[in-house]
Protein backbone atom coordinates (compact mmCIF):
# COMPACT_ATOMS: atom_id res chain seq x y z
CA UNK A 1 0.00 0.00 0.00
CA UNK A 2 1.61 3.54 -0.80
CA UNK A 3 1.81 6.10 1.76
CA UNK A 4 0.47 8.63 -0.70
CA UNK A 5 -2.19 8.71 -3.62
CA UNK A 6 -1.92 11.69 -6.01
CA UNK A 7 -5.39 13.72 -5.47
CA UNK A 8 -4.89 13.85 -10.00
CA UNK A 9 -5.57 9.74 -9.65
CA UNK A 10 -8.56 9.58 -7.42
CA UNK A 11 -10.43 12.53 -9.43
CA UNK A 12 -9.61 10.14 -12.13
CA UNK A 13 -11.37 8.14 -10.65
CA UNK A 14 -14.24 9.53 -9.25
CA UNK A 15 -14.87 10.65 -13.14
CA UNK A 16 -14.71 6.97 -14.64
CA UNK A 17 -16.86 5.67 -11.41
CA UNK A 18 -19.63 8.34 -11.85
CA UNK A 19 -19.62 8.28 -15.70
CA UNK A 20 -19.43 4.87 -15.89
CA UNK A 21 -17.73 5.59 -19.70
CA UNK A 22 -14.34 6.51 -20.21
CA UNK A 23 -14.72 8.94 -23.15
CA UNK A 24 -17.11 10.76 -20.93
CA UNK A 25 -15.02 10.93 -18.39
CA UNK A 26 -12.01 12.04 -20.03
CA UNK A 27 -14.01 14.60 -21.75
CA UNK A 28 -15.05 15.50 -18.19
CA UNK A 29 -11.62 15.87 -16.97
CA UNK A 30 -10.40 17.67 -20.15
CA UNK A 31 -7.87 14.66 -21.08
CA UNK A 32 -6.83 12.12 -23.78
CA UNK A 33 -8.28 8.82 -23.23
CA UNK A 34 -5.53 7.15 -23.14
CA UNK A 35 -3.56 9.51 -20.67
CA UNK A 36 -6.86 8.60 -18.41
CA UNK A 37 -6.54 4.95 -18.79
CA UNK A 38 -2.97 5.39 -17.65
CA UNK A 39 -4.02 7.33 -14.28
CA UNK A 40 -6.59 4.43 -13.92
CA UNK A 41 -3.08 2.00 -14.73
CA UNK A 42 -1.45 3.81 -11.94
CA UNK A 43 -3.68 3.61 -9.45
CA UNK A 44 -4.75 0.46 -9.48
CA UNK A 45 -1.02 -0.45 -9.44
CA UNK A 46 -0.48 1.53 -6.25
CA UNK A 47 -3.88 -0.09 -4.38
CA UNK A 48 -2.78 -3.50 -5.82
CA UNK A 49 -6.58 -4.10 -6.57
CA UNK A 50 -8.39 -3.69 -9.84
CA UNK A 51 -10.85 -0.79 -9.54
CA UNK A 52 -13.09 -1.43 -13.48
CA UNK A 53 -14.42 -3.88 -15.07
CA UNK A 54 -14.06 -3.31 -18.86
CA UNK A 55 -15.33 -4.82 -21.80
CA UNK A 56 -16.24 -3.05 -25.44
CA UNK A 57 -19.63 -2.41 -24.53
CA UNK A 58 -19.61 -1.48 -20.65
CA UNK A 59 -17.26 -0.23 -17.64
CA UNK A 60 -18.07 -1.55 -13.99
CA UNK A 61 -16.68 -0.92 -10.48
CA UNK A 62 -15.15 -4.03 -8.83
CA UNK A 63 -15.71 -4.93 -5.64
CA UNK A 64 -12.38 -2.86 -5.14
CA UNK A 65 -13.84 0.04 -6.75
CA UNK A 66 -17.08 0.16 -4.77
CA UNK A 67 -15.20 0.00 -1.61
CA UNK A 68 -12.83 3.28 -2.73
CA UNK A 69 -15.13 5.15 -4.26
CA UNK A 70 -16.98 6.69 -0.55
CA UNK A 71 -13.49 7.40 0.43
CA UNK A 72 -12.53 9.33 -2.88
CA UNK A 73 -15.38 10.79 -2.78
CA UNK A 74 -14.56 12.48 1.28
CA UNK A 75 -11.04 12.97 -0.04
CA UNK A 76 -12.22 15.17 -2.81
CA UNK A 77 -14.88 17.32 -1.22
CA UNK A 78 -12.05 17.48 1.70
CA UNK A 79 -9.81 18.73 -1.39
CA UNK A 80 -12.15 21.26 -2.01
CA UNK A 81 -13.47 22.75 0.76
CA UNK A 82 -9.51 23.36 1.47
CA UNK A 83 -8.80 24.88 -1.79
CA UNK A 84 -11.95 27.28 -1.19
CA UNK A 85 -10.99 28.26 1.97
CA UNK A 86 -7.81 29.87 1.24
CA UNK A 87 -9.47 30.92 -2.72
CA UNK A 88 -8.82 34.63 -3.48
CA UNK A 89 -12.20 36.34 -2.04
CA UNK A 90 -11.73 39.91 -4.43
CA UNK A 91 -14.01 38.95 -7.11
CA UNK A 92 -16.94 38.01 -5.16
CA UNK A 93 -19.30 39.94 -3.06
CA UNK A 94 -19.05 40.19 0.66
CA UNK A 95 -22.26 39.31 2.51
CA UNK A 96 -22.90 41.93 5.46
CA UNK A 97 -25.73 41.67 8.10
CA UNK A 98 -26.73 44.93 8.94
CA UNK A 99 -29.80 44.32 11.04
CA UNK A 100 -31.18 47.53 10.25
CA UNK A 101 -31.16 50.33 8.42
CA UNK A 102 -31.17 52.40 11.10
CA UNK A 103 -27.97 50.32 13.00
CA UNK A 104 -24.77 51.54 13.33
CA UNK A 105 -23.75 49.01 10.71
CA UNK A 106 -25.56 50.16 8.10
CA UNK A 107 -23.46 53.50 8.15
CA UNK A 108 -20.56 51.50 8.30
CA UNK A 109 -21.19 50.08 5.05
CA UNK A 110 -22.73 53.51 3.62
CA UNK A 111 -19.17 54.77 4.66
CA UNK A 112 -17.37 51.44 2.94
CA UNK A 113 -19.56 51.69 -0.41
CA UNK A 114 -18.76 55.45 -0.65
CA UNK A 115 -14.91 55.09 -0.23
CA UNK A 116 -14.48 51.90 -2.13
CA UNK A 117 -17.40 51.94 -4.81
CA UNK A 118 -15.54 49.09 -6.82
CA UNK A 119 -15.94 46.63 -4.16
CA UNK A 120 -19.04 44.87 -3.74
CA UNK A 121 -21.28 45.16 -0.64
CA UNK A 122 -24.18 43.45 -0.19
CA UNK A 123 -26.60 43.76 2.28
CA UNK A 124 -29.17 42.33 4.60
CA UNK A 125 -30.83 43.08 7.27
CA UNK A 126 -31.80 40.46 10.04
CA UNK A 127 -31.72 40.65 13.49
CA UNK A 128 -29.00 38.79 15.97
CA UNK A 129 -25.95 38.56 16.05
CA UNK A 130 -26.02 35.07 17.75
CA UNK A 131 -27.35 33.96 14.30
CA UNK A 132 -25.12 35.49 12.52
CA UNK A 133 -22.16 34.13 14.06
CA UNK A 134 -23.50 30.70 13.44
CA UNK A 135 -24.13 31.40 9.88
CA UNK A 136 -20.55 33.43 9.25
CA UNK A 137 -19.31 30.15 11.08
CA UNK A 138 -21.16 27.98 8.48
CA UNK A 139 -19.64 30.12 5.70
CA UNK A 140 -22.78 31.57 5.20
CA UNK A 141 -22.50 34.95 6.02
CA UNK A 142 -18.96 37.11 5.78
CA UNK A 143 -19.62 40.34 8.31
CA UNK A 144 -22.14 41.29 11.27
CA UNK A 145 -22.20 43.66 13.38
CA UNK A 146 -23.38 42.92 17.12
CA UNK A 147 -21.87 42.55 21.24
CA UNK A 148 -19.51 39.90 21.08
CA UNK A 149 -19.67 39.47 24.41
CA UNK A 150 -22.99 37.70 24.00
CA UNK A 151 -21.39 34.69 22.33
CA UNK A 152 -20.20 31.72 23.45
CA UNK A 153 -16.17 31.02 23.92
CA UNK A 154 -16.32 28.57 21.63
CA UNK A 155 -17.87 31.18 18.37
CA UNK A 156 -15.96 33.50 19.17
CA UNK A 157 -12.65 31.18 18.92
CA UNK A 158 -13.68 30.88 14.88
CA UNK A 159 -14.47 34.55 14.54
CA UNK A 160 -12.62 37.95 14.58
CA UNK A 161 -14.19 40.88 15.74
CA UNK A 162 -12.80 44.48 16.11
CA UNK A 163 -14.74 47.50 18.56
CA UNK A 164 -16.47 49.74 16.57
CA UNK A 165 -19.10 51.50 18.28
CA UNK A 166 -20.47 51.99 22.35
CA UNK A 167 -24.48 52.68 21.52
CA UNK A 168 -26.13 53.81 24.41
CA UNK A 169 -29.09 52.38 25.49
CA UNK A 170 -32.42 53.49 25.42
CA UNK A 171 -36.28 52.72 25.83
CA UNK A 172 -38.58 52.69 22.71
CA UNK A 173 -42.16 53.62 24.87
CA UNK A 174 -45.91 54.22 23.77
CA UNK A 175 -46.55 57.58 23.43
CA UNK A 176 -48.90 57.63 26.30
CA UNK A 177 -46.68 55.94 28.42
CA UNK A 178 -46.20 57.76 31.97
CA UNK A 179 -42.66 58.32 31.57
CA UNK A 180 -42.62 59.28 27.69
CA UNK A 181 -43.07 62.87 28.67
CA UNK A 182 -39.27 62.97 30.28
CA UNK A 183 -36.28 63.89 27.64
CA UNK A 184 -34.14 60.85 29.19
CA UNK A 185 -34.99 58.29 32.01
CA UNK A 186 -32.95 57.50 35.15
CA UNK A 187 -32.63 53.30 35.25
CA UNK A 188 -34.30 53.44 38.72
CA UNK A 189 -37.59 54.91 37.09
CA UNK A 190 -37.89 51.55 34.98
CA UNK A 191 -38.42 49.38 38.50
CA UNK A 192 -41.80 47.20 38.50
CA UNK A 193 -41.76 47.88 34.40
CA UNK A 194 -41.54 45.01 31.50
CA UNK A 195 -39.61 45.68 28.59
CA UNK A 196 -39.42 43.58 25.68
CA UNK A 197 -35.64 42.31 25.42
CA UNK A 198 -36.07 39.19 22.34
CA UNK A 199 -36.38 36.73 25.01
CA UNK A 200 -37.75 33.66 23.23
CA UNK A 201 -35.97 34.71 20.36
CA UNK A 202 -32.39 32.37 19.51
CA UNK A 203 -30.85 34.59 17.09
CA UNK A 204 -30.66 37.53 19.33
CA UNK A 205 -29.80 35.63 22.68
CA UNK A 206 -27.04 38.24 23.09
CA UNK A 207 -29.19 40.94 23.78
CA UNK A 208 -31.41 39.49 25.69
CA UNK A 209 -28.07 38.25 28.30
CA UNK A 210 -27.28 41.65 28.18
CA UNK A 211 -30.94 42.90 29.38
CA UNK A 212 -31.00 40.00 32.02
CA UNK A 213 -27.60 41.75 32.98
CA UNK A 214 -28.64 44.99 33.42
CA UNK A 215 -32.23 44.61 34.74
CA UNK A 216 -30.80 42.34 37.52
CA UNK A 217 -31.44 44.08 41.17
CA UNK A 218 -33.23 46.92 39.68
CA UNK A 219 -36.34 45.61 39.64
CA UNK A 220 -36.97 45.66 35.79
CA UNK A 221 -38.58 42.36 34.40
CA UNK A 222 -38.23 41.08 30.48
CA UNK A 223 -41.55 40.55 28.35
CA UNK A 224 -42.00 36.42 28.31
CA UNK A 225 -40.56 34.58 25.44
CA UNK A 226 -41.90 35.58 22.52
CA UNK A 227 -41.57 33.55 18.93
CA UNK A 228 -38.79 35.94 16.44
CA UNK A 229 -40.56 38.47 14.88
CA UNK A 230 -39.51 39.78 11.52
CA UNK A 231 -40.23 42.94 9.61
CA UNK A 232 -40.56 46.44 10.86
CA UNK A 233 -44.50 46.49 10.45
CA UNK A 234 -45.21 43.50 12.29
CA UNK A 235 -43.01 44.57 14.98
CA UNK A 236 -45.02 47.84 15.43
CA UNK A 237 -48.19 45.61 15.48
CA UNK A 238 -46.89 43.68 18.22
CA UNK A 239 -46.23 46.29 20.50
CA UNK A 240 -49.09 47.75 20.35
CA UNK A 241 -50.96 44.84 20.57
CA UNK A 242 -49.17 43.09 23.50
CA UNK A 243 -48.25 46.83 25.11
CA UNK A 244 -44.68 46.61 24.75
CA UNK A 245 -41.71 48.77 25.91
CA UNK A 246 -38.60 47.93 24.09
CA UNK A 247 -35.43 47.88 25.57
CA UNK A 248 -32.98 49.13 22.61
CA UNK A 249 -30.44 52.09 21.52
CA UNK A 250 -30.46 55.47 20.82
CA UNK A 251 -30.00 53.92 16.90
CA UNK A 252 -33.01 52.06 17.28
CA UNK A 253 -35.95 52.40 14.55
CA UNK A 254 -39.07 54.54 15.85
CA UNK A 255 -42.44 53.70 15.03
CA UNK A 256 -45.46 55.37 14.72
CA UNK A 257 -46.66 56.08 18.34
CA UNK A 258 -43.83 55.78 20.04
CA UNK A 259 -40.90 57.72 21.25
CA UNK A 260 -37.46 56.49 21.92
CA UNK A 261 -35.94 57.95 25.39
CA UNK A 262 -32.47 57.17 26.02
CA UNK A 263 -31.24 55.71 29.87
CA UNK A 264 -29.60 57.86 32.29
CA UNK A 265 -27.83 57.14 35.68
CA UNK A 266 -25.93 55.52 34.82
CA UNK A 267 -25.48 55.64 31.06
CA UNK A 268 -26.05 51.46 30.27
CA UNK A 269 -23.85 50.92 26.98
CA UNK A 270 -24.03 47.77 24.23
CA UNK A 271 -20.38 47.45 22.83
CA UNK A 272 -21.36 47.02 19.18
CA UNK A 273 -18.18 45.15 17.32
CA UNK A 274 -17.62 44.36 13.48
CA UNK A 275 -17.11 40.61 13.50
CA UNK A 276 -15.95 38.22 10.63
CA UNK A 277 -14.80 34.98 10.32
CA UNK A 278 -11.42 34.28 11.01
CA UNK A 279 -8.82 34.23 8.32
CA UNK A 280 -11.25 36.02 6.30
CA UNK A 281 -9.48 38.30 4.32
CA UNK A 282 -11.00 40.71 1.78
CA UNK A 283 -11.22 44.41 0.30
CA UNK A 284 -14.80 44.62 1.11
CA UNK A 285 -13.49 43.70 4.91
CA UNK A 286 -10.29 45.93 4.96
CA UNK A 287 -13.20 48.94 3.76
CA UNK A 288 -15.47 48.09 6.34
CA UNK A 289 -12.77 48.03 8.82
CA UNK A 290 -11.31 51.51 7.52
CA UNK A 291 -14.95 53.21 7.52
CA UNK A 292 -15.54 51.75 11.10
CA UNK A 293 -12.20 53.24 12.02
CA UNK A 294 -12.92 56.32 10.57
CA UNK A 295 -16.36 57.51 11.92
CA UNK A 296 -15.40 56.43 15.48
CA UNK A 297 -12.81 59.04 15.07
CA UNK A 298 -14.72 61.66 13.82
CA UNK A 299 -18.12 61.16 16.18
CA UNK A 300 -16.35 59.89 19.01
CA UNK A 301 -17.87 56.29 19.01
CA UNK A 302 -15.51 55.12 21.34
CA UNK A 303 -15.78 57.50 24.04
CA UNK A 304 -17.32 56.12 27.48
CA UNK A 305 -19.27 58.56 28.93
CA UNK A 306 -18.11 59.14 32.84
CA UNK A 307 -19.77 56.75 34.62
CA UNK A 308 -21.42 54.39 32.42
CA UNK A 309 -22.07 50.76 32.74
CA UNK A 310 -20.70 47.86 30.41
CA UNK A 311 -20.65 44.40 32.11
CA UNK A 312 -16.85 43.37 32.94
CA UNK A 313 -16.33 40.25 30.06
CA UNK A 314 -17.58 43.40 27.51
CA UNK A 315 -15.16 45.91 28.79
CA UNK A 316 -12.50 42.99 28.88
CA UNK A 317 -12.87 42.39 25.11
CA UNK A 318 -13.22 45.94 24.03
CA UNK A 319 -10.32 46.09 25.80
CA UNK A 320 -8.54 43.71 24.00
CA UNK A 321 -10.10 44.67 20.85
CA UNK A 322 -8.74 48.37 21.23
CA UNK A 323 -5.08 46.68 22.32
CA UNK A 324 -5.50 44.54 18.83
CA UNK A 325 -5.70 47.84 16.30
Amino acid sequence: MPHDIDPRLLRAFLAVAEELHFSRAAARLHLAQQALSRDIARLERQLGAALFLRTTRRVELTEAGDRLLPYARRLAEAQEALLAAFAPDADRPLLVDIRAPAATGNRVLEEARRASPETELTARFHSGLTGAAEEILAGRLDVSFGRVAGLSAAARSGLEHRLVRYEAMAVLLPEDHPLAALPAIPLDRLAGETLYTGAGNPATAEWTALAEQLFAARGIRSAAPFPSIDGEQEFARLMRKQGWSVLATTQFLTLDGTVLRPLTDPVPLAAVSLVWRRGLRHPGLDALLSAAAGLAGRYGWLARPPGSWLPGLDARLAGAESAGR
